[in-house]
């Protein structure tokens, strides 16, 4: 079979605490004396009922390692290793999410927050060959003036290259905040050109992402596998061109399916969505972006055309320039092209 790691992809849901490598987080921790809780340590992924307590169980998990992010240095840290793990995964894109008042603090503000994430990404862009874009997000769980604030905020750095901002988002329970009330936050951002990619569709239903469609306007929605429980929902998102950025093994871990097997991918595919396989956050999950494909290959069945399609719908979904578009898409077709057993998976 061909490798997945040299299938050339874009990563476009990866959130910044939540990319972090389990060593780094173990020296962080140690340098400013955390004791981490058990399930940060063991390495295992978690997996939890997708409920307001299996929710809250993974979001104190997700502060306590981000408690351990303290410095400019511990962010450019998180920034070039993510960047380094996606190279090695054959990604040529990453737009890594980050909500900069979590790292605000430590750093002197919410606009140096971003800057040395902007920074860093620049530089991991030269260094890797990936290119690092950025999208900023704001919380359901804070006032939705914050929200406002951080779309001014990542509306002065709009871009689409490496080291700019691209979209806006809104992540964390989809169970709490009034949807409408962030529309505001949306349309600042849309007013600068970055793409809208809020969270939605995957721990409640049709009825939730209908709201995220008609008061945010999304772009991409993050996961929105619950549309495929609504037909006529999900044809209108494809009618609209919405992309969903599908995360098996967090749907699987946050228990909004009991194994792969149940995960939509072939629903929404044979739709005609477009599809861009991500990881969420590997650093809970335990496994990253070729472990998408690789669910996808072993366990829902797709052949190698149709990774190689799925490919294509990540570099379509994101924000990357018209030449580095046609690019990697020129580098897919090459690696569908060539021998099945030219390039033996990796172990």
């Amino acid at each position: 079979m061909r490798d997945l790691s040299t299938l050339p992809k874009a990563h476009l849901h990866l959130h910044f605490t939540g990319s972090l490598r389990p060593q780094t987080l173990e020296e962080l921790a140690r340098s400013v004396g955390a004791r981490l809780p058990g399930a940060l340590q063991d390495h295992d992924p978690l997996r939890l009922p997708a409920t307001a307590r299996g929710w809250f169980r993974f979001q104190r998990l997700y502060d306590a390692a981000r408690a351990c992010v303290r410095s400019e240095a511990d962010m450019r840290r998180i920034v070039a290793e993510a960047a380094l793990d996606d190279a090695a995964e054959g990604s040529r894109r990453l737009e890594i999410q980050v909500d900069p008042t979590s790292y605000a603090p430590f750093v002197g503000g919410i606009t140096p927050a971003l800057e040395i994430v902007l920074d860093e990404a620049r530089a991991a862009s030269a260094r890797t060959g990936v290119e690092v874009a950025v999208v900023v997000a704001s919380s359901r769980m804070r006032h939705p003036f914050e929200a406002r604030t951080l779309a001014r905020l990542a509306a002065r750095y709009a871009g689409e290259g490496p080291g700019e901002v691209v979209g806006f988002g809104l992540s964390n329970d989809e169970r709490r905040g009034d949807t409408v009330e962030f529309a505001p936050a949306f349309a600042i951002a849309r007013r600068a050109g970055l793409a809208a990619v809020p969270h939605g569709g995957e721990l409640l239903g049709p009825t939730h992402v209908h709201d995220v469609v008609a008061h945010l306007h999304p772009d991409r929605l993050g996961h929105g596998v619950r549309a495929s429980e609504d037909p006529r929902l999900l044809g209108q998102l494809v009618d609209r061109g919405t992309a969903f950025e599908v995360c098996p093994g967090s749907n699987v871990s946050l228990g909004v399916y009991s194994d792969e097997h149940e995960v939509p991918l072939r629903t929404l595919v044979d739709a005609g969505a477009t599809v861009a396989l991500s990881a969420d956050d590997p650093l809970l999950f335990g496994s990253r972006l070729v472990d998408q494909y690789r669910t996808a290959r072993e366990v829902l069945g797709f052949s190698d055309t149709e990774l190689a399609e799925l490919a294509r719908g990540s570099v379509r979904a994101s924000r990357a320039s018209e030449s580095t578009r046609a690019r990697v898409l020129a580098e897919v077709d090459a690696w569908l092209a060539a021998p099945e057993n030219a390039t033996p998976e990796k172990t």
